[in-house]
C-alpha cells in the first residue's frame, strides 16, 4: 500500500493498519475537550479512588463492580444491561462493568494523548486507530443520548436553526459520525 498522505476531513489508511488525518487547531481542541469530558463522565478507575496505594492487578481482576445500572442516561447507554432479567443483568454487570469502564477510559486517554502530539497531521498506529474508533463511538453515543437522537430524526435535530443552543452539539455529533465512518473505511480499505 505504501505510505499514504493524510488528508483534511477524513482518515486515510496507512501501512500496518493505522490511519492518518489532518486536523486544524480548532478540530484538535474540540476533540480533546470532548474526550476529556467523556473521561470525566466515565470517572476515575478503582485504583485512582485508593489513597495512592499501588494497584494489585490480580485484585482488580476479581474486584466486583456495581450491580445497578448508572442513573445518568448517557452512562446507562455506555454501560447497558446485558440481560432483560434483572438478576442476570446485575450479576453480569458486577463482573464486567469495571473492565468495560477501564477500556473506555483507555480509549479516551489514547485519543487525548495522540491529540497532544505536535503538529496537525495525526498518524495513528493500528492499536491507536482501534482505540480512537471506540472513543468516537462512545462520544457519539453520549452526545446522541443527551440530544435524544433518533434514526428518523423525529425531533428535527438536523434542521435546527442556528439560534438553537443544541445546534453545536448536533454538528459535533454529525462530524464525529463522519470521522468514525472514515476511520472504519481507512482501517478496512
Amino acid at each position: 500500500m505504501g505510505r499514504r498522505r493524510a488528508r483534511r476531513g477524513a482518515f486515510t489508511g496507512v501501512d500496518g493498519g493505522g490511519a492518518a488525518i489532518l486536523l486544524d487547531e480548532d478540530e484538535i481542541s474540540i476533540l480533546r475537550t470532548l474526550a476529556v469530558q467523556l473521561l470525566e463522565l466515565i470517572g476515575p478507575g478503582p485504583a485512582a479512588a485508593d489513597s495512592g496505594a499501588e494497584a494489585d492487578p490480580l485484585a482488580e481482576l476479581f474486584a466486583e463492580g456495581p450491580s445497578k445500572p448508572p442513573e445518568d442516561p448517557a452512562l446507562a447507554r455506555l454501560f447497558p444491561d446485558a440481560y432483560e432479567d434483572g438478576g442476570n443483568a446485575a450479576e453480569f454487570r458486577r463482573f464486567t462493568e469495571n473492565e468495560l469502564r477501564s477500556r473506555k477510559r483507555e480509549d479516551a486517554l489514547a485519543m487525548v494523548r495522540s491529540l497532544d502530539r505536535d503538529g496537525s497531521e495525526l498518524r495513528l498506529s493500528a492499536p491507536e486507530a482501534r482505540q480512537w474508533l471506540g472513543a468516537l463511538n462512545d462520544l457519539r453515543l453520549t452526545i446522541g443520548t443527551y440530544l435524544d437522537v433518533s434514526e428518523d430524526d423525529q425531533n428535527g435535530l438536523y434542521q435546527l436553526p442556528d439560534s438553537d443552543e443544541r445546534k453545536p452539539m448536533v454538528m459535533a455529533y454529525l462530524w464525529l459520525g463522519s470521522l468514525q465512518e472514515s476511520l472504519v473505511e481507512a482501517m478496512t480499505g
